[in-house]
């Protein structure tokens, strides 16, 4: 049986890859994305978004943590991680951030995951272009 570990380790070649399918079958299928630019979002249409705005990206692991304080039975990573982003229009960017994983009890699938980054620089470079607009 996979890991969350595993799991996770998974979701960072899909991310590498641009490959959607596979990043979102690393998800439960109610699992969900809380990201700094998009808010809460279902996996599915968080990673068509992110598709979209895309045309390559680079994923260099710098650590991968295991949580000690878990709910029992359930288990948390945190990966952290370079992202060099290639945009659609061609822009680059170049970021570290954690991914914070939540797994619920005897699950090897992402429940929900936080993505945590600064993003003055990313603003500063893209603005707003990938916020959700209206509500």
């Amino acid at each position: 049986m996979s890991t969350a570990l595993d799991t996770v380790r998974r979701y960072l070649r899909h991310l590498h890859e641009g490959d959607t399918a596979g990043l979102v079958s690393c998800f439960e299928p109610d699992g969900v994305v809380h990201s700094p630019f998009l808010g809460t979002l279902a996996a599915q249409p968080f990673f068509d978004k992110l598709a979209a705005s895309s045309s390559g990206s680079v994923i260099t692991p710098i650590d991968l943590l295991v949580s000690a304080d878990a709910a029992p039975g359930a288990q948390r990573v945190a990966a952290w991680f370079r992202y060099d982003w290639t945009l659609r229009d061609g822009q680059q960017l170049s970021f570290t951030c954690v991914d914070v994983f939540s797994f619920g009890p005897g699950s090897d699938r992402i429940a929900q995951m936080h993505i945590v980054y600064d993003t003055h620089p990313l603003r500063e470079q893209v603005g707003d272009k990938y916020a959700i607009s209206g509500g």
